[in-house]
């Protein structure tokens, strides 16, 4: 069979310690006159420092969730409105880039964000351009057209064109003070989309050479990230593997082990790069095939049992779930019904229903 596929990545990408520095400048080169920056609360005062030094920064909202909700969002498209902005910069881990990318989307036109979000309308033509700065090495959303937003209850993934971002400014240092149990968490949401994207049935060429660094660069540096936050080079790694991850899986999309992430997430509240971690490495062995062989040996592992070991070690070594008994009282009916028939579970190249990932789940216990 002819090999064909097709890739895009339209995201310009300026990437090195010390490259915030350059944010005044990349606004400009926009053509935006003023901005809106939504950023995580703790870097509120870091953002009206930047204010500052940057005049066309006109306004900051900072009241982003750990979950980020569709209310926050509208929030921040209000306030984009209110002080006539013509751009957004979305600067912290991967709630606010969500919350940024559907504000910038729905802001400009005015347009309806719960009818965006329940998809009974489309989302607009037009939007403001975006700036994403990431300040945690895991999500890769600096380079997906992807938001995952709740509203209340109901959390959804929503990939649209409308939400990639203009520019993706990828500063390492703006990682070196984050908590060694969010270094992990958001490090094997890193390894997570990588391997996902490597074997997700949409899986092609480029997107896969991506994967294999970024597993590689995880698999080298996210111990030594963890251990000692201070190490820009683990750092400058770790943020590299992760806006490759994300180059991994925008295209070939996720598969099994972020499928069941959601119901683990909602029901259970595990952040969301723990979630991804708890199923990942049982997806490694179930995943197991020629394919996955060659990442491991291009990646210098002996194999799958290899790779499945050293993510269970990583998820040790920070104390991350790992078991049933560490969720408590679990409803195993729900989990297995809600994951299998979530639309990323479709990607896995293994087909599993309620009674695959039931094995899977027990075998967890």
């Amino acid at each position: 069979m002819a090999l064909e596929f097709l890739y895009r990545q339209p995201v310009k990408i300026r990437f090195g310690s010390g490259s915030i520095r350059t944010l005044g400048e990349e606004i400009k080169a926009l053509g935006a006159a003023r901005c809106l920056v939504v950023c995580d609360r703790f870097l509120r005062s870091a953002a009206e420092a930047m204010q500052k030094e940057i005049p066309e920064i006109a306004a900051i909202f900072s009241d982003v969730e750990e979950n980020p909700q569709l209310s926050g969002v509208i929030k921040a498209a209000e306030l984009a409105r209110e002080t006539q902005v013509d751009a957004v910069v979305g600067i912290g881990g991967g709630s606010t880039m969500d919350t940024a990318k559907f504000a910038a989307a729905i802001a400009k036109e005015n347009a309806d964000a719960l009818a965006c979000f329940k998809g009974v309308s489309p989302f607009p033509k037009t939007r403001f351009p975006m700036i994403a700065v990431p300040t945690t090495a895991g999500t890769g959303s600096e380079v997906t057209q992807v938001s995952v937003i709740s509203n209340g209850s109901e959390k959804k993934t929503i990939n649209n064109p409308v939400f990639m971002p203009t520019l993706a400014i990828v500063d390492p240092k703006l990682t070196l003070t984050v908590p060694p149990r969010t270094t992990m968490n958001t490090g094997l949401d890193a390894m997570a989309h990588a391997l996902e994207g490597y074997w997700s049935r949409n899986h092609q060429p480029i997107s896969d050479v991506c994967a294999i660094e970024a597993v590689r660069l995880v698999l080298e540096n996210l111990e030594t990230a963890y251990r000692d936050g201070s190490d820009l080079a683990a750092r400058e790694n770790m943020s590299l593997a992760a806006l490759l991850g994300g180059m991994s899986f925008a295209l070939p999309k996720t598969a099994g082990s972020h499928a069941c992430s959601y119901p683990l997430s909602e029901d259970y509240h595990l952040p969301h790069g723990e979630a991804c971690a708890f199923t990942l490495d049982s997806f490694v062995r179930i995943n197991a095939d020629e394919r996955l062989e060659t990442l491991c040996r291009r990646v210098g592992l002996s194999g799958t049992d290899e790779l499945a070991d050293r993510i269970k070690a990583l998820k040790r070594l920070a104390g991350l779930r790992m078991t049933l008994s560490d969720l408590g009282a679990v409803d195993l009916d729900k989990l297995c019904r809600d994951a299998a028939k979530h639309p990323l579970m479709g990607n896995n190249p293994v087909v599993m229903d309620e009674r695959a990932l039931r094995r899977m789940f027990e075998a967890l216990a």
